[in-house]
């Protein structure tokens, strides 16, 4: 069992476990009149509060297509939370209903399968749920949030440790006849602009703009020989050479380009292949 699994399976433990000790103190459906047998009671919907923890997340997983994943950033796994809330809250709600029904209404009458007993047991596990989601959201926003800062931290550190370029020259031509000739360390970033693309690249110390009709593929394929030029974004090819910092702003991650102070997006698609150039640029493979 690694360790996601192992921290799913606590979080799911804790958030039952206080759900039931909130119901032990408060004493709905009736356990207040069951003396001795309420804590029988309260292990029976513990039980079924892990049963539907689990079922939730096979609905999750299977149905929904939302994996439990740590890479996907701090906004995924808030979304993941809530649908998991949701569905876990609707379902616990009707397994208590069924036992209280099928195991207590024996002993107190008003246990009985109905609508109105459905909903005020929904409406006492959705508070719970809300409560115990808060803390959860919390935990999670804290310490995914100092994840992410330590690792832009490291990629930072791994990006000034890079290789310095080799000065090359290197000339990228359109579908027409135009072309750009520049030093590939000089080479900033390209923008796709429509049917065309924009050439950011320094020329005699100033940041000079170039358009050539032709796509961003075929550039990314002319360029494929230079590692630290990558795709960060549908619309962009940057140099990291040429990549100051590495910032996160408003939950979406940018590169800050040196020459120009302009940010570039970086998408959670690309993310990885941003990590992995940076890596290989840095080691000189």
């Amino acid at each position: 069992m690694n360790k996601s699994h192992k921290e799913t399976i606590s979080i799911r433990f804790i958030s039952t476990a206080f759900i039931i000790l909130a119901i032990a103190i408060f004493k709905p459906f009736g356990l207040d009149a069951e003396r001795w047998q309420t804590f029988l009671h309260l292990l029976g919907l513990f039980v079924l509060g892990l049963f539907s923890c689990f079922i939730t997340e096979v609905i999750l997983r299977h149905i929904v297509r939302m994996p439990r994943s740590y890479d996907r950033g701090i906004n995924y796994i808030i979304s993941r939370n809530l649908r998991f809330q949701f569905i876990n809250t609707l379902l616990v709600a009707l397994l208590i209903c069924l036992y209280r029904h099928f195991v207590m209404s024996s002993l107190v009458e008003s246990n009985r399968l109905s609508l109105s007993n459905y909903i005020e047991t929904l409406a006492i596990i959705a508070f719970l749920s809300f409560a115990i989601g808060l803390y959860w959201r919390f935990k999670f926003r804290n310490k995914y949030l100092a994840m992410e800062l330590e690792e832009l931290r490291q990629l930072n550190k791994e990006l000034k440790e890079m290789q310095e370029p080799r000065l090359q020259e290197l000339t990228l031509t359109g579908s027409t006849n135009e072309s750009v000739t520049l030093q590939i360390s000089h080479l900033l970033y390209i923008e796709a602009v429509g049917n065309y693309v924009k050439v950011n690249h320094l020329h005699d110390g100033q940041v000079r703009s170039d358009m050539l009709r032709t796509t961003m593929k075929q550039m990314e394929e002319t360029l494929q020989d230079y590692p630290m030029i990558v795709r960060c974004h549908r619309a962009f090819l940057v140099n990291l050479g040429q990549v100051e910092q590495i910032v996160s702003h408003s939950g979406s991650t940018q590169l800050l380009i040196r020459q120009c102070h302009e940010s570039l997006p970086v998408s959670r698609s690309n993310m990885a292949q941003v990590k992995a150039a940076i890596a290989s640029t840095r080691c000189g493979k």
